[in-house]
């Protein structure tokens, strides 16, 4: 069979998880791109964040998620809803845990229960922390706790382990079916958003507590040249006291960001950057739907 008779495969692959199990680091490796930031602190991803990866007769689309939580407040239910929404059209489910997590009865558990028109894989992930009969445990617990999945896999997101296996089983169960986005598209998100995450990612690495959760990041201004993108970015915080903390003395804390970010950018965009930072308060963003829909969580 030549490769113009081989039928074009396409569908939408469903990464979801706990926080801080590696979703966005296997969604890198799988992709291989870095599309969605790291760190390690929990709740880092915050939106549904798609990466595409293309071959001449397939079309994987992979959704990276939030973690999976107990909603307080209205931004953690809009990060739910992303997960949600992954669901409803994935064609395929990589359901990622770790081998030191245990999942308590929750409703998302639940759903995976009783899905049984979608593949799901179990990807037991940081194997690389454990012992050999530590695996063979956690692979018995999720038998028994997802005894419809399709497969349960070890798994090293970080080290690559396993992750060509988990790319060729999911194109395995992908439909039949002509490609969703154009073949040179890596993503759905424009340039502005990854700009914004930079930032964001930055932020979650040099504050401690709650101050990067109580950050999110606009930008203002996105204009590229030939030889350079001037970027000018917002961090909104919630009250002035964290204001203060982001600036840092002199502004020796913000600047800080600023340089950590622009060079993110510049391997990322390929291409020089200029970037301006600025913090506003913006009071309870986090509970305000009409902020929320602003920074595109509704």
């Amino acid at each position: 069979m030549t490769p113009e008779t081989i039928p074009h495969r396409a569908g939408f692959v469903a990464i979801i998880g706990k926080p801080n199990v590696g979703k966005s680091t296997l969604m890198n490796a799988l992709v291989g791109e870095r599309l969605s930031i790291v760190t390690s602190k929990a709740q880092t991803t915050r939106h549904r964040i798609l990466g595409i990866l293309n071959g001449d007769n397939f079309q994987l689309v992979y959704s990276d998620t939030p973690g999976i939580i107990q909603p307080k407040y209205e931004l953690h239910n809009a990060m739910m809803a992303f997960v949600y929404s992954s669901l409803e059209d994935a064609d395929v489910i990589l359901f990622v845990t770790d081998i030191y997590e245990k999942h308590d009865e929750e409703p998302v558990i639940e759903r995976l229960r009783q899905t049984v028109d979608v593949p799901i894989f179990v990807l037991i992930n940081k194997i690389d922390h454990a012992e050999q009969a530590d695996v063979e445990a956690k692979i018995a617990y999720w038998r028994e706790r997802l005894p419809n999945a399709t497969e349960i896999l070890p798994i090293s997101a970080l080290k690559a382990y396993g992750t060509d296996h988990v790319l060729q089983l999911a194109l395995e169960r992908l439909p039949i079916h002509p490609p969703y986005y154009p073949k040179d598209e890596l993503t759905d998100r424009p340039e502005r958003f990854f700009a914004a995450e930079m930032v964001r990612e930055k932020i979650f690495k040099l504050y401690k507590k709650e101050v990067p959760y109580s950050c999110e990041v606009g930008i203002e201004e996105f204009k590229e040249d030939e030889d350079i993108i001037r970027i000018r970015g917002v961090i909104y915080v919630e009250r002035n006291s964290q204001k203060g903390i982001i600036i840092g003395a002199k502004g020796e804390a913000l600047k800080k960001v600023g340089t950590w970010a622009r060079e993110e950018m510049e391997r990322f965009f390929q291409k020089k950057v200029f970037l301006e930072l600025f913090v506003k308060v913006d009071e309870n963003w986090r509970t305000d739907s009409k902020a929320l829909s602003r920074f595109g969580y509704q």
